[in-house]
Parts: C-alpha cells; sequence; structure tokens
C-alpha cells in the first residue's frame, strides 16, 4: 500500500541523493546545476503554494518523493504539474505509480488538468502515464531561461 506523506526538511538526506540519480537517468535530457536542485528542495518544504514536495511510502518505508506544482491555465482551469516522479528501482513494476497517481487524482478532485513531461526514451513510464489517462500534446513547448 502506498502513502504519500508532505516532504519536510527532515527527509533531505533521502531525497537530495533520489534527485541526482533522477536527473543523471533518461527522464531528463539535459544536465541541472546542483544549487537548482537544492534550491527546489528547499522550496518544495517551505511554504511557497506552487510547489509541493511529497513523500512516498511503502508499508512505512521510503518508495519514492514527487514534486507537485500548482498552475493555471486559461484554457483549462487549475492544473497540476508533476515536475517529478521518482520510485525507487528495486520497487517499480509494482504498482507504486498507478497507486500514486489514484492517491494524485483523488487529493485533488478539483482540478482541471493535470501535467507531466517524458522523454522518449522514458518508455516504461510514458506506458504508465498513458495507462493512466495522459495523451501526448502535438504543439513544441518553448522556454527562455
Amino acid at each position: 500500500m502506498l502513502t504519500v506523506k508532505r516532504m519536510k526538511q527532515a527527509d533531505r538526506a533521502y531525497v537530495m541523493p533520489r534527485v541526482k540519480s533522477f536527473y543523471q537517468s533518461d527522464a531528463v535530457t539535459h544536465a541541472v546545476p546542483e544549487k537548482i536542485l537544492q534550491r527546489s528542495f528547499e522550496q518544495a518544504v517551505s511554504d511557497n503554494p506552487l510547489i509541493e514536495g511529497c513523500m512516498l511510502y511503502r508499508d512505512d518505508k521510503h518508495a519514492g518523493y514527487a514534486y507537485l506544482t500548482h498552475m493555471y491555465a486559461t484554457e483549462a482551469g487549475s492544473c497540476v504539474m508533476i515536475e517529478e516522479l521518482f520510485i525507487e528501482p528495486e520497487l517499480r513494476g509494482q504498482g507504486l505509480g498507478h497507486a500514486f497517481f489514484d492517491w494524485l487524482f483523488s487529493a485533488y478532485p478539483d482540478t482541471a488538468r493535470f501535467r507531466l513531461e517524458v522523454t522518449p526514451e522514458n518508455s516504461r513510464a510514458a506506458a504508465l502515464y498513458k495507462r493512466m489517462g495522459f495523451e501526448p500534446l502535438t504543439y513544441c513547448q518553448m522556454i527562455r531561461e
């Protein structure tokens, strides 16, 4: 059974090595500076209403973490973006990803849109997302940093 709890400062020792692992996996296509990874953690455990850190547990043992961001899209309404979802490698394929999305959809029943990004190389995650009802967007997203 999966339990999701709010991330706290005390979770840093668990979370940060997994964040680094996430950013060295096929889930990400570019390097992100350490200071940005640290900043994201700090914001996720703060009172910032735009980002939320979630700790995932199975049978009271660490199973992973997630970062969620909250925004409003004019064409949809309130949105939750799944920024990062990390499940311990040895626990993958055991239904925890599915359980996380079940929790997410029930925790945010008034959310108009759930959004995430996935690389083509991360086919296993993409298959899960498709099973959970996510569909690809057909337009190119652009950024300026």
